[in-house]
């Protein structure tokens, strides 16, 4: 999943992006609220992590920003102890939930999760095609009654494939999923992951068709 990420302070705003890609997230960090909305603006993203208190432009006005064009990406915003006002503000505005600083990572990545699941009007966060499970909390993959062990980027190719079960995901898709925009992907990256899921779950359990993309049917 993409995830972009606007937060001017360096210490936290690193912090974010390593724990996020830990967890396979793409992350595009912009440390400004006019650099963010010119992002959400030109790319397409799974969520928005919004900072409150932004340069430039200011994390309020930037959600108004997007909203007033219609764009529907949840937004989780980071807010102050003591910005009570900005808070009921953000969310009168448009904004799905909101965390306040000092936060618990593992509290924000379950946030994120519940934000991007109600998005594609789910409601159960295991994901199930045949004897395959996928835990997106747990990061745990199950065939039948056994746990797959599967690298991060693994796991969430896996969990975009079964979140999009009965359709073709092409390959410019995953990567934009999985990788940030600076990010350099290697030309054959997708088809070794492929590759090693199909020898942990099974060689026809991913489909695919040359030039079109990757399934998993449902």
């Amino acid at each position: 999943m993409r995830i972009l990420l606007v937060e001017d302070d360096s210490i936290l705003g690193s912090s974010l992006k390593k724990a996020l890609e830990k967890h396979a997230y793409g992350v595009d960090w912009m440390r400004d609220g006019q650099s963010g909305l010119e992002a959400a603006e030109h790319s397409h993203f799974a969520a928005v992590i919004l900072d409150i208190n932004l340069p430039q432009l200011g994390g309020i006005e930037l959600l108004q920003s997007i909203r007033r064009k219609g764009n529907t990406v949840p937004v989780l915003l980071l807010t102050a102890l003591d910005a009570v006002r900005r808070k009921v503000e953000g969310l009168d505005e448009g904004a799905d939930d909101y965390l306040v600083k000092p936060f618990d990572l593992d509290e924000l990545l379950a946030r994120l999760r519940a934000l991007i699941r109600r998005r594609e009007g789910r409601t159960e966060s295991l994901l199930r095609c045949g004897d395959v499970e996928v835990d997106p909390s747990a990061m745990v993959a199950r065939k039948g009654n056994l746990q797959i062990h599967t690298t991060a980027k693994e796991f969430h190719l896996l969990k975009l494939l079964m979140e999009r079960s009965g359709r073709y995901v092409t390959k410019n898709d995953i990567e934009y999923a999985l990788y940030d925009a600076h990010s350099s992907v290697e030309s054959n990256a997708i088809e070794v992951m492929i590759y090693n899921l199909r020898k942990k779950l099974g060689t026809d359990f991913i489909k695919s068709i040359r030039g079109i993309g990757y399934m998993i049917e449902r």
